[in-house]
Order: C-alpha cells, then structure tokens, then sequence
C-alpha cells in the first residue's frame, strides 16, 4: 500500500508532508505533447530553446507541476486551486522532487497546501500553492475498504 494512501486513511492533518520523485524523458514531453497538443517549438527545436537562453529543448511546466497528481491521487484529494509559480527550466532527464505540504485545514476537510519542486542540484524549479477538500471518514473508510481488496486500480502501490 502507498504510504500516502494509508496516512490518508488514518486521517491527515497541518504540517503532514509528502515526497515524490519523477525523472522527465524526452519520450514524457512526447506523449505529454501529444495529449495537450502543446506543440511550443521551445519542448521540440533547439534552435528556438536556445534563442530563448536555454541550455537545450525544456520540459512542459505543466508537466512538471503535475507531479503533484501523484500525492492528490493517493490522498483522493479533491482539488480546487492550483497556483503555479515557475522558477527555472527543467531539461529532459532531469530529476524533479515535490515535496507537498498541509499548510491549512478546517473543519469542513477544506486544505491549503504548497508544493516545491527540487532538481537534482537542489535548485526550486516549481512553487505551488494548493486548494482542495480532503476525503471524509466515509470515504477514508472506503479507501482502506479498497486496500483490504489489494487497491486494484491504484497503479502507485
């Protein structure tokens, strides 16, 4: 079981944090492309990333930020607001941590959090500030109903 799903269950509260990791090939920004139709020349010609002062070809914002999902699928965070900030270029193949943060939570399970993003080097690439709702006792009782079935669908486990 996921280590975030069953802090989850057991109920989550402020200051409760997460870290994920994810390595961003070529192939990612391809398929991530593909399905936004996000065609930029900045994701697919050196020529242009680099009449921008970039190193080389960089990933999709989006993409990057989206590492989050990871946390929020596994909370059943339901989202709200999400606010991105962006820092500095990621390259392809580069690693990127998020550490995700319960800053704020009320009574109705509504949450504040903050996501930022490290490369490799340990340099922010990615801020983010976070609204959503947080799953209930029913529904934290159906996802540990769901653990106890071997979480079928949950590819992160």
């Amino acid at each position: 079981m996921s280590d975030i799903r069953k802090r989850t269950i057991q109920g989550l509260q402020i200051g409760d944090t997460f870290t994920v990791s994810r390595r961003f090939a070529e192939q990612d920004v391809m398929v991530f492309a593909d399905i936004t139709r996000d065609y930029n020349p900045i994701h697919f010609d050196s020529r242009f990333s680099g009449a921008k002062n970039f190193k080389a070809r960089i990933c999709h914002g989006l993409l990057v930020g989206s590492i989050l999902t990871e946390v929020g699928g596994q909370i059943g965070w339901l989202a709200s607001v999400m606010n991105f900030r962006f820092k500095q270029p990621v390259y392809f193949d580069e690693t990127i941590t998020c550490r995700f943060t319960i800053t704020a939570l009320d009574d109705r399970r509504r949450v504040r959090a903050e996501a930022i993003y490290f490369n490799q080097e340990g340099n922010v690439v990615l801020e983010a500030e976070l609204e959503g709702i947080l799953p209930d006792e029913s529904e934290r009782r159906i996802l540990d109903t769901m653990v106890a079935e071997g979480d079928p669908t949950n590819k992160a486990t």
